[in-house]
């Protein structure tokens, strides 16, 4: 219970256009940011303290700055971003799926990139963001040196035991879970005087050798045996169950159950991950209808209510570096 009681808890929105999987330019409607204060009554009834991560649309849109910015005034947001490169000026690159990673991007591309929706945020909420999730969790060196070059301070992009390699992405799969100081040369290790830290999303197993399970699935899935489903009866044995602590990805019970082994397992942060497309029904593959929505909405809200009984703590993504939680700064990670 202490451990639990001594839990923060961060909730990342990544808050962008409508239309799922589409790689184009211009053309972008952004639709679902008019549902967010829909959302946020949801934080504000348990003092949930959300991040929103904005897009280049959204940042240029004068009815999503209205709608992000009276929140913001408010005291009961902050706003970062979040760099969708297909839709974030200079576009020099081909459009294609592979470049819509932008760790697979220049150098200078990127710089160019980040800058120029970094530049939007300050300009359109006056406000100098230092929070980043890079789109499609395409994050990298490149994208690393880019945020450490413009002052940020928490990368939020680094998904553990996730392989986006399939997806042209990059493969976090051994990326640590805890929050760690790193430098931009090398994402994946800790280092104590790092400029930048990450605070990954929370992902992992239900079970508590977390490591163990990992090596389990990814053997399986690349055996004859997955043809069988055998993890989908590990996950009802409730052997191998893997979750995300997004609505998107679990149910409010498996939300918990997750928050409740990190706890047990000595994590002391919690970061839910989702998008804001997900509140317009029909525009990404979470939710269909407004049934779903409202499931969509009733699981954050029983996972908000949990957080709230159990005495966790609400932050800002910002605050991570001022709240004690347990910061890795030398040597491996645990499990």
């Amino acid at each position: 219970m202490d451990g639990i009681m001594n839990t923060r808890v961060f909730i990342t929105i990544d808050t962008e256009e409508d239309d799922w999987g589409r790689y184009d330019t211009q053309g972008h409607t952004i639709e679902n940011i008019d549902q967010i204060p829909l959302l946020q009554d949801v934080f504000d009834r348990y003092g949930a303290r959300p991040t929103y991560l904005v897009s280049y649309p959204v940042s240029e849109s004068d009815q999503s700055r209205k709608i992000l910015l009276d929140i913001y005034e408010k005291g009961k947001c902050e706003i970062g971003t979040h760099c969708h490169p297909w839709n974030t000026p200079p576009f020099e690159e081909e459009t294609s799926s592979r470049n819509s990673m932008l760790c697979n991007l220049s150098q200078k591309l990127v710089e160019k990139k980040i800058e120029t929706l970094h530049d939007s945020v300050v300009r359109r909420f006056s406000i100098v963001p230092v929070c980043f999730r890079t789109g499609r969790w395409g994050f990298g060196p490149n994208v690393a040196r880019s945020l450490s070059h413009l002052g940020y301070r928490i990368d939020t992009s680094i998904t553990p035991f996730v392989d986006w390699t399939a997806y042209n992405g990059p493969d976090f799969s051994d990326a640590r879970s805890d929050a760690y100081y790193f430098d931009p040369d090398d994402i994946f290790i800790a280092k104590a005087k790092g400029p930048l830290l990450e605070i990954p999303p929370t992902i992992g197993y239900l079970q508590n050798k977390m490591k163990l399970c990992h090596a389990t699935k990814k053997w399986i899935s690349g055996s004859f045996l997955s043809r069988y489903h055998l993890l989908g009866i590990l996950d009802r044995m409730g052997v191998v169950s893997f979750r995300w602590l997004s609505p998107e990805m679990s149910n409010a019970s498996e939300m918990i159950s997750l928050a409740k082994n990190f706890s047990r397992l000595g994590y002391r942060f919690l970061n839910m991950s989702f998008h804001s497309t997900t509140l317009l029904p029909g525009r990404s593959p979470f939710v269909r209808n407004q049934q779903e929505l409202e499931i969509f909405l009733k699981n954050i809200e029983e996972f908000l209510l949990f957080a709230a009984n159990q005495g966790m703590s609400f932050h800002y993504l910002s605050e991570a570096t001022e709240c004690n939680i347990q910061l890795t700064r030398h040597g491996k990670q645990r499990n």
